[in-house]
């Protein structure tokens, strides 16, 4: 399974970006598909996250108001639309693939991850 994250870039704050996650196979046991990201000096943290039914999708509490995770089922490409950026928002993302049980803002229970894309928001 390989995964490529994409989108990032630089931007005001203020603004938005679309990140993408491309998958290359789904024909596996995993349950969904979550975004972290981390900062600089700073844990990897848990942003946004969505099963593959869409049933489910949940997001880091601080992010709900402004992030929005969705997929697109045929093209196995998950998408994390970032609006009203903040510069505490500029990070690296990371789109990884949840494949065990357990909580699903659990970073341990993912275990395949893709390079990251930088988003990087000046004030």
């Amino acid at each position: 399974v390989q995964l490529q994250a994409s989108g990032g870039g630089l931007v005001q704050a203020g603004g938005s970006l679309r990140l993408s996650c491309a998958v290359s196979t789904r024909t596996f046991s995993g349950y969904g598909v979550g975004w972290f990201r981390q900062a600089p000096g700073k844990e990897r943290e848990f942003v946004a996250y969505i099963s593959w039914s869409g049933d489910t999708t949940d997001y880091a509490d601080s992010l709900k108001a402004r992030f929005i995770i969705s997929e697109d089922n045929p093209q196995n490409m998950p998408y994390l639309q970032m609006n009203s950026l903040k510069p505490e928002d500029t990070a690296v993302y990371y789109c990884a693939i949840r494949t065990g049980v357990g909580f699903h803002r659990n970073i341990g229970t993912y275990a395949y991850w893709g390079l990251g894309t930088q988003v990087t928001v000046s004030s």
